[in-house]
């Protein structure tokens, strides 16, 4: 499927990189980032928007095409990113859009949706938590160490080096459960997509090092059962990074929130569940 790649300025004069799929004219889906755009699968993307959906999803302050400052020190807060989706979707659509996150897209979505709750229809959450990076609560299961320990171990490339890049990048997959070869090509994209912007930022972003320096407070979690919208909660059962948990947790909490467990998945949409995710997503 064709798709078109442009920017976004909100009303503050931050630059967001965007990509379009489908037709402008179609009820919005706005795909929140795990910090890239990329981290939402193309055949994802292409599904949703076959089933009548303009589909757009797009870079996070501090990574790919969007405004980047010193994302070693950030400026700007969780909420602050929660009102660049807000912007974003009243400035491509006059009517509420189906708002969803991936990650740490995921904790920018729920509080999106808190904080705009007269811009969004509908929120989809994968691969998320109701708490901000760091110590979590007692009731949620944590990152698992064991699998932590060896995905850190991993020796840092030469963030220069495309090929270093992308293989680094396939190691942590592999270690986290994920598909190697997907992860390389993705790095090798992000890479390949981001130029006048230090390589080292974009991988950064992809492990959440930068997020995790963003002032998340306050904390939202007890809000959720506020959210009043149609919720859908998708979560890789072998997730070592945000073990399953807590998406069982966040689909408890959110009235009415449907929960969809992919038991082949780990943090990573697989393609082989593109179509199922696109078809829950579309059913809100």
């Amino acid at each position: 499927m064709h798709s078109t790649v442009d920017s976004f300025r909100t009303p503050g004069g931050v630059t967001l990189g965007v990509e379009h799929f489908g037709e402008a004219a179609a009820p919005l889906v706005l795909l929140v980032g795990g910090t890239t755009m990329l981290s939402w699968p193309d055949a994802l993307c292409e599904a949703v928007a076959r089933g009548g959906r303009h589909v757009v999803r797009y870079d996070l302050r501090d990574s790919g095409a969007s405004t980047a400052v010193d994302p070693g020190a950030p400026a700007y807060t969780l909420r602050d990113l929660a009102a660049d989706a807000a912007a974003l979707a009243r400035g491509l659509d006059d009517r509420p859009a189906h708002l969803a996150g991936i990650g740490v897209g995921g904790m920018v979505a729920q509080v999106a949706a808190l904080d705009h709750p007269e811009a969004f229809s509908a929120l989809t959450l994968v691969g998320t938590r109701p708490v901000a990076p760091g110590p979590v609560d007692d009731d949620l299961p944590d990152h698992d160490a064991a699998v932590m320990k060896r995905r850190f171990a991993l020796p840092m490339p030469d963030w220069s080096d495309r090929d270093a890049v992308a293989e680094y990048a396939a190691a942590g997959a592999e270690i986290l459960g994920n598909d190697p070869a997907a992860a390389r090509a993705t790095a090798e994209r992000i890479f390949d997509r981001t130029p006048g912007t230090e390589p080292v930022v974009q991988m950064a972003n992809q492990i959440g090092m930068v997020f995790a320096k963003l002032d998340c407070t306050p904390r939202w979690r007890e809000r959720l059962p506020e959210l009043a919208l149609p919720t859908l909660v998708v979560h890789g059962r072998r997730d070592p990074f945000f073990p399953v948990g807590n998406g069982e947790a966040l689909a408890r909490e959110i009235p009415g929130a449907r929960l969809l467990v992919l038991d082949d998945a780990s943090t990573a949409i697989p393609a082989a569940a593109a179509d199922e995710v696109a078809g829950a997503m579309l059913a809100l």
